[in-house]
């Protein structure tokens, strides 16, 4: 007959922690209590207060009243200027992600090569990345002056009517993604980082089995930069959501442009906040936002393992 120890199955044997140990570990606490207490108070806290704040008819001066879905119902089927916004971001989105990333690959490839003073022109393509964003808005007000701005001169030169730009609803938003065309100096740096680390052995192994430029490019070069293609585009859309200050600095006391064609959702969010003090909407707003950033992050997560390659030949 087995003995009772015999039948019990192996178990480990707990670990105990000694004093070393717990020293450690509260060490360890220690040196990530900054973290833990930043990302508490300025992040998880706002968002769970933002939540319940959704719900309420939350002001700055009344109690948060509890309303359920009262905002929510309001902002899909009464606020005109809802759809209005949301319809002028997803255009800035829409055109402006590949654009720019278009734009940041032709750049990096152009100035990924070895000839005499190409540090010069990178010095000079990267250069608008790091200046203020004011600044920036203000001077391209003055380029995009219908009578006396710059671009609009330069048409007039080649024989082209400039268009009215911020003054004009249909080139408002138009206006903006060239503007933002301007400063791919920061995502064409990593572009570039990322050329100069692809195997030049890959390259010689092309031209010696007669694939041309075009080819060496589409089948070599573009595999080898999708990782920060993607990480690009996932940071890009994200941030193109969040755009504010462009539009208003750039309209009349923030008016957000001729026919609201630059009232973009996060203006609108301002407005409901900030101007009418409408805070429990705009917590509504906030959340509505936060959603369609997550599932279009979750979707290009998704969809990444399908495009992107990684050096050793496995897919994200």
């Amino acid at each position: 007959m087995a003995t009772k120890q015999e039948a019990l199955p192996n178990k480990k044997p707990k670990r105990k922690w000694n004093k070393r140990k717990k020293r450690e570990a509260m060490w360890g606490l220690f040196f990530v209590s900054p973290f833990i207490i930043g990302f508490a108070v300025f992040l998880l806290g706002p968002m769970l207060f933002s939540l319940y704040g959704s719900f309420t008819n939350y002001n700055l001066t009344s109690k948060m009243d509890f309303l359920g879905l009262a905002n929510f119902k309001r902002m899909f089927t009464q606020d005109e200027l809802f759809w209005t916004s949301l319809y002028n971001t997803a255009y800035y989105v829409i055109f402006n992600i590949p654009l720019t990333t278009l734009g940041s690959i032709f750049l990096a490839v152009l100035l990924n090569r070895r000839i005499r003073g190409i540090s010069i022109f990178r010095t000079i393509f990267y250069l608008p990345a790091i200046l203020s964003g004011v600044a920036v808005y203000v001077l391209w007000m003055q380029l995009l002056s219908p009578s006396t701005g710059l671009v609009n001169t330069i048409l007039a030169f080649i024989g082209i009517k400039g268009p009215a730009w911020l003054f004009d609803p249909n080139w408002t938003k138009p206006a903006l993604i060239l503007m933002r065309l301007w400063s791919v100096g920061g995502s064409m740096l990593l572009y570039l980082a990322t050329l100069q680390n692809v195997p030049k052995q890959l390259y010689e192994s092309a031209e010696i089995d007669g694939a041309n430029s075009f080819q060496q490019f589409l089948n070599i070069t573009l595999p080898m930069i999708t990782p920060i293609i993607f990480y690009d585009i996932v940071t890009s859309t994200i941030g193109a959501f969040q755009i504010f200050q462009e539009a208003y600095v750039m309209t009349e006391s923030g008016t957000a442009g001729p026919a609201n064609s630059l009232l973009f959702y996060n203006f609108h969010m301002w407005n409901k906040a900030f101007v009418a003090f409408d805070m429990g909407y705009a917590m509504a707003m906030s959340m509505i936002l936060f959603i369609i950033v997550l599932v279009l992050t979750f979707i290009n997560l998704k969809v990444a393992p399908r495009w992107v390659h990684y050096g050793g030949g496995n897919s994200a």
